[in-house]
């Protein structure tokens, strides 16, 4: 008989990336507390993606793989989303920078599957 499997990580981990970019952008946008209604979604979306984060940790996926995609692609959207709404430049060295956080996240995801296969081959 096996075990009741545990619901994904994955859809909680897409909503909180979503608020966490969402949060950031719009901390961006009160520009301090010239804004302060921007500041709402500041509190709600960071609380929600924390909130959002530990039921992707306890769903089963390594805290080390789920912060790591949670701030790569968090850094990729904010990056990319405060080109197009706040006409920030990104430079090349900005693009390779960004480009070798993906990289490096994707060999941590990496590495976690080659563990747990490791890991059920020795039970």
């Amino acid at each position: 008989m096996t075990a009741p499997s545990r619901p994904s990580p994955w859809p909680p981990l897409l909503i909180a990336i979503a608020l966490e970019v969402t949060a950031t952008l719009s901390l961006r946008a009160a520009e301090g507390v010239t804004h302060p209604l921007w500041l709402i979604p500041v509190v709600v979306g960071y609380t929600g993606s924390l909130w959002l984060l530990s039921i992707v940790l306890d769903r089963g996926m390594p805290v080390g793989v789920a912060y790591g995609i949670w701030a790569a692609i968090g850094v990729v959207l904010t990056a990319v989303m405060g080109t197009v709404l706040f006409d920030e430049l990104l430079g090349s060295v900005q693009i390779v920078g960004i480009g070798a956080i993906v990289l490096g996240v994707l060999l941590v995801e990496l590495g976690s599957h080659k563990r747990e296969q490791s890991a059920e081959v020795g039970a």
